[in-house]
């Protein structure tokens, strides 16, 4: 079969891979009709992530129809030729961590678990096509897919809708309704959102949903920001302005409520020396990540207020505002998203036209052009925010 593949650092390519088989008996196997390219892929592009090797299939958002599957998925879980979209977190349900539906967090599904602990205290869940730190799985940007614990992820889709509308319950509308949920956020809130790309986009969306009173973008892209205005969010360019005032004055000099970090390790920041600095840091390997983001939502956020942070981290950062946090009763919350908890709910919310994520797709490529995708989506050209690959 065809997968984009990872080929070093700053390069990927479609190669010709052996097609994937049933290893266990809860596995199935996935004909993929529609898959896309993440923003923490980049992180493995650029060489953030440890632990890639050359060949590795990669992607962690894709759906398609079951083709196979193993003799002890129960057939009124998944039969041959359901539509399905699979949560990018293999879980195996019935840990402790799966029972408190703490799914990224699960205790069995990677079998690479004791590096992980190495680097995070106690191992995560596996990921797909997300380097050997979660487990090594080949990845869903490819024309099929091995699926794990194929009982307890995939979600049934049933209806009318097409790929594009329900795609992304794989990661990015999980992950920022998440972002959202975590704020506790009450019909008075301001919220912030650090990042209008596509998780920042459906964050912003979900904290309306939720019944904020105000939501306010950050990004430097003026495309992004205006697509987040377009969708009723408030832009500030943080190339344009200092954020942390401009976050005052539209908020009566409280700051926001409730702030999301939708960037993650790969923050810029719109002073060049200070950009400059952590870019140095992170290229020398004296910290792994550059907090921006996370740094700013914490100085900006009211005091009381809730941080929320669903950026991917992976490391150390430096100069973590702890002082902040602390002595202004800041509650940070955090998490790789546990997709499963979402899907359902949020399915329905499509449904019932209450969120739409197609709003954020700008491209649609063949998967033998998943380079230039890559490309354009990495470097920001033809205003690009999201990129779905048909296999």
């Amino acid at each position: 079969m065809r997968a984009n593949t990872w080929a070093g650092r700053n390069k990927v390519k479609v190669r010709d891979v052996p097609d994937p088989k049933i290893l266990n008996k809860r596995d199935a196997i996935v004909r993929i009709t529609s898959t896309a390219i993440c923003g923490s892929d980049l992180h493995l592009v650029n060489g953030y992530v440890p632990t890639m090797q050359d060949g590795d299939v990669m992607g962690h958002e894709f759906m398609g129809e079951v083709i196979e599957v193993g003799s002890a998925v129960p057939a009124e879980k998944l039969r041959v030729g359901d539509r399905v979209v699979v949560p990018f977190p293999i879980a195996c349900g019935a840990c402790g961590a799966c029972t408190a539906q703490l799914y990224s967090c699960c205790e069995n599904s990677n079998p690479n678990a004791g590096i992980a602990e190495k680097m995070f205290g106690h191992p995560v869940a596996g990921i797909f096509g997300y380097s050997h730190l979660t487990g090594g799985f080949a990845g869903g940007q490819a024309q099929y897919a091995r699926v794990p614990f194929a009982d307890v992820g995939p979600l049934k889709i049933e209806s009318d809708l097409t790929d594009e509308q329900v795609l992304f319950l794989s990661d990015i509308l999980p992950t920022g309704y998440m972002g959202a949920e975590m704020c506790d956020i009450q019909s008075s809130d301001v919220v912030a959102v650090w990042g209008a790309g596509p998780v920042g986009q459906f964050a912003m969306d979900s904290a309306r949903v939720l019944g904020a009173a105000k939501v306010i973008a950050i990004d430097k892209e003026p495309y992004r920001l205006q697509m987040a205005e377009r969708a009723g969010h408030i832009p500030v360019n943080f190339e344009e302005v200092d954020v942390r005032s401009r976050l005052l004055e539209l908020t009566g000099g409280r700051g926001p409520d409730k702030c999301i970090d939708a960037v993650g390790l790969e923050a810029t920041h719109g002073s060049a020396h200070i950009a400059a600095y952590d870019h140095l840091k992170q290229a020398v390997r004296s910290e792994s990540d550059r907090p921006h983001a996370l740094r700013q939502a914490i100085m900006s956020c009211r005091s009381g207020g809730v941080v929320s942070v669903i950026g991917v981290y992976g490391g150390l950062v430096d100069k973590f505002p702890a002082g902040a946090w602390m002595n202004r009763s800041l509650t940070l919350r955090t998490g790789q998203c546990h997709v499963q908890r979402y899907m359902k709910p949020l399915l329905q919310r499509i449904e019932r036209g209450e969120i739409d994520p197609t709003r954020i797709i700008t491209h649609t490529l063949p998967l033998d052009d998943a380079s230039r995708g890559f490309d354009i989506f990495k470097n920001k050209q033809e205003d690009c925010e999201k990129v779905v690959l048909k296999p």
